[in-house]
């Protein structure tokens, strides 16, 4: 189909809607681009990058006239977010959102938004541990999945134009239930981002207890690579366990579980019965599909 829109309001000019906003100017899919947001500097600074055509602090007047709105902001802000402006939608308006969290706010956004407004959910998998638009590249999404999360009361038009909006980025799109996709993100996603989190925080009791020891002068690659998640967004992550809570804490206990069996047979000195468990792990580590490589942009 060929896609064009009027205009997008993109709310919270970050990584990922900064991201997203360079790349439907730069590929000619909308008129105008409108960031909105409370940081001016960062506004600022997406308008000199290219990504926006210009910034508002009025999320009102920032979604008057969009054909789209992205919200781009921490998921706990989308229900003060809806209710603020939602009013203000023009009718056939879109409403879509780049969450990590899906089921109750989907349910949310869906019984908020006016008649004649659309909702479409949608995750793109995608980022990096810095934040800010300047952190941003219209070759974010390149290679990535982003999953949409239609329901039954879905526009098919709209969710068509999401989809195709998403595969404009580069990015291969599948569709999912919003719970369902709560659950697989809540293993594949949110648990190892709490395990890099407890990890870090393991490592500042241990360097507690034994004064003047230098964990991080001697990091090497293994700790670098295991808690490089853990330089995330504290904000974003707190918003996300908060949202998924259920599922994560259920995926946690069971994680709980395999360190405990672990533990017991580091304990017992069972070398046969470490080697199984590790060699287990292994192979299904190397289960794993290849990254997709991207070529960078010039």
């Amino acid at each position: 189909m060929a896609l064009h829109f009027s205009q997008v309001a993109i709310i919270g000019v970050g990584l990922i809607g900064g991201s997203l906003a360079m790349i439907l100017r730069r590929n000619g899919l909308a008129d105008s681009v409108v960031g909105v947001g409370r940081r001016i500097e960062n506004l600022k600074t997406a308008v000199q990058m290219g990504a926006i055509d210009r910034y508002v602090v009025d999320p009102k007047e920032g979604v008057a006239e969009a054909d789209v709105v992205v919200l781009a902001t921490p998921v706990d802000t989308y229900e003060g977010h809806l209710s603020e402006w939602a009013s203000c939608l023009k009718p056939g308006a879109i409403v879509t959102d780049v969450g990590s969290v899906k089921g109750a706010l989907v349910e949310h956004a869906e019984r908020t938004l006016p008649r004649g407004v659309r909702f479409v959910g949608a995750h793109p998998i995608a980022g990096k541990e810095k934040t800010g638009v300047a952190a941003g590249s219209d070759r974010l999404f390149a290679g990535a999945r982003c999953i949409v999360t239609p329901t039954s009361k879905t526009d098919p038009q709209a969710l068509e134009q999401i989809t195709a909006m998403w595969q404009a980025t580069g990015a291969t799109v599948l569709s999912m239930d919003p719970y369902l996709h709560d659950q697989i993100l809540g293993a594949v996603s949110h648990l190892p981002h709490v395990a890099a989190f407890a990890l870090m925080d393991a490592l500042i009791e241990i360097r507690g207890r034994v004064p003047g020891l230098d964990l991080a002068g001697h990091s090497g690659g293994g700790l670098r690579d295991t808690t490089r998640i853990a330089a995330s967004s504290p904000e974003m992550w707190r918003d996300i366990f908060l949202w998924n809570r259920d599922n994560i804490v259920a995926f946690i206990e069971r994680y709980e579980e395999a360190l405990g069996r672990l533990k017991e047979l580091i304990r017992a000195g069972d070398a046969a019965g470490i080697e199984k468990a590790l060699e287990r792990a292994k192979q299904e580590r190397e289960r794993f599909p290849a990254p997709v490589a991207v070529t960078p942009s010039p």
